[in-house]
């Protein structure tokens, strides 16, 4: 896998605003873990799981935030997965830590913010 393309691909979909190419990199399966969904749900979850849930919860940030863009600071490779650093919004650094299942399409998530 080029990581590099990837991620690539992975800030343009977002910065785009385009769910369906955001949705792309994702698993059916995908679960995710953020501060960001126990910030949205007032502190009841920290994960979700599939893409119909994430894409309402992303299409719930997409809306809210129309001037969400991402820029890419480092890629970093790991086995079946990746890591990317990036300035997200509200002027905060993000870690993504993605893991691939065998069709190349990332099946977990973990995000980190300062």
């Amino acid at each position: 896998m080029d990581h590099y393309a990837f991620a690539d691909d992975w800030i343009a979909s977002w910065n785009a605003h385009d769910l369906t190419a955001i949705l792309a990199h994702y698993a059916n399966d995908i679960e995710i873990f953020t501060l960001m969904i126990k910030l949205a749900t007032g502190g009841t979850q920290d994960s979700l799981v599939g893409k119909e849930a994430i894409g309402a919860y992303w299409q719930k940030a997409l809306d809210n935030i129309p001037g969400l863009h991402f820029k890419l600071l480092e890629v970093t490779a790991g086995v079946n997965s990746v890591a990317l650093y990036y300035e997200s919004v509200m002027n905060k650094k993000a870690i993504e830590v993605m893991f691939f299942d065998d069709q190349g399409k990332v099946n977990r998530m973990f995000s980190y913010y300062t």
